[in-house]
């Protein structure tokens, strides 16, 4: 069921496709946007990253391919595909992509 919006839900769809590398890039797909949390779908390209930054609400990152180092608070982290971590909130994290990476975004507002 597609919507001239483009909506992906009532479908089962795989995850790694729903955003695509772009070299020297990092790409986002929102999922679900709501006032109490969003989804988000990422790909970064191989040395692309986010800068250290806080968020006042936990955040669970689900690793859906290739790899990348989490800093949490100073305190790196690899994960790979497969894997998750918890960002927690107030805390300083920032994400680097080791090889291309995507993930898969949880942020819970309430």
């Amino acid at each position: 069921m597609t919507t001239e919006k483009g909506s992906i839900m009532a479908q089962a769809l795989d995850l790694t496709d729903l955003a695509a590398y772009q070299a020297g890039s990092v790409v986002s797909r929102t999922l679900i946007d709501k006032k109490v949390g969003t989804i988000t779908v990422f790909a970064f390209a191989e040395g692309e990253g986010l800068s250290e930054h806080t968020a006042p609400f936990d955040a669970f990152v689900q690793v859906i391919d290739g790899a990348a180092e989490v800093t949490i608070s100073g305190t790196v982290h690899a994960v790979h595909a497969g894997q998750m971590i918890i960002m927690p909130a107030n805390q300083p994290h920032a994400l680097r992509a080791l090889q291309r990476f995507k993930m898969l975004l949880v942020m819970i507002r309430a």
